[in-house]
């Protein structure tokens, strides 16, 4: 198959890719240290109106009329029909808020408008989901860890960890930078994307142990970028195809699963990235060489017998 495949110098860029990630790893830090996520309601607590219209709704303008009656912090999106207007405010719960919402909205509407929930979000539940989630993620990546190790060789593990550490920060620094809205959906799309850039690194992982146990000449540096060009089709093929439904997803898939589909966009990007010059870039840091695979050679018993 090496043969057959036309080889790309990829650990030649490797210095420049690992400049790169330490750029945007950077800035992604202190943009969390700085700025912090801008957590939903899932996390912050605040108050859910839903309002009914006669006719599909038009959430620009709602927007607008909220901004306008004094409600800036307003998030509008459709629940289940366009007809169905959910609207998160944070701020604290007020019996008579969503009577106040729909009085605003229903100024400048010629529809008859209905007021079909009003409730409170504690922010001590959301205190408890942020909680969490962090668990979980460290968790995921230390499980992730140990079974490459197990799989694979430490040296393994530790890439594979360090490519997932490198695409979560870099997306949660997205988030961050841009101050889009962190929510649970956004959360499960940060475990989403653990799981899919680990998917890819395995695929990568098994083939650079492969060929560094097949191929008798070569330096670690051409064994990797043997590995990684042999590779390279299935992973554009799978990130493509990928993207291709994110993209719709982001595009046409309505506000509730914007964020969702926004993170998952970016973590395919950074995993496809990471897979290629974060894992197999810390092997070569780590001096990865062929006796660190070869499989252990069983002792010879001696037979002590006179």
């Amino acid at each position: 198959m090496a043969n057959t495949v036309k080889i790309y110098n990829f650990m030649g860029l490797r210095k420049g890719a690992a400049a790169l990630s330490i750029l945007l790893l950077v800035i992604s830090i202190g943009s969390l240290a700085v700025n912090g996520l801008k957590f939903g309601l899932d996390f912050t607590g605040g108050s859910l109106v839903e309002v009914g219209y006669e006719q599909p709704a038009d959430l620009n303008q709602i927007r607008d009329q909220l901004a306008a009656a004094g409600y800036d912090d307003a998030v509008v999106q459709t629940f289940g029909s366009p007809t169905d207007i959910l609207i998160r405010l944070g701020r604290d719960h007020d019996p008579q808020l969503g009577d106040k919402v729909v009085a605003a909205l229903q100024q400048d509407s010629s529809q008859t408008l209905t007021l079909r929930r009003n409730e409170f979000v504690g922010a001590q539940v959301g205190e408890e989901l942020r909680e969490q989630g962090g668990l979980g993620m460290l968790l995921a990546l230390f499980m992730i860890m140990v079974y490459v190790a197990f799989r694979f060789q430490f040296k393994f593990s530790v890439g594979a960890v360090a490519a997932l550490a490198h695409d979560v920060l870099i997306v949660l620094g997205f988030f961050s930078v841009l101050q889009i809205e962190f929510d649970l959906t956004v959360l499960a799309a940060v475990l989403a994307v653990i799981g899919y850039s680990l998917n890819d690194t395995i695929v990568v992982s098994d083939r650079i142990r492969e060929n560094f146990r097949m191929m008798r000449k070569g330096t670690p540096i051409e064994i990797m970028n043997n590995s990684l060009s042999q590779t390279l089709g299935r992973t554009l093929v799978t990130s493509l195809t990928t993207l291709l439904v994110l993209v719709a997803l982001a595009v046409f898939g309505g506000e509730m699963i914007h964020g969702f589909a926004v993170a998952l966009l970016v973590g395919v990007l950074v995993g496809t990235y990471s897979s290629i010059y974060v894992a197999a870039n810390v092997l070569v840091m780590m001096g990865i060489c062929k006796e660190d695979l070869l499989p252990p050679e069983k002792e010879e018993e001696v037979d002590d017998r006179p």
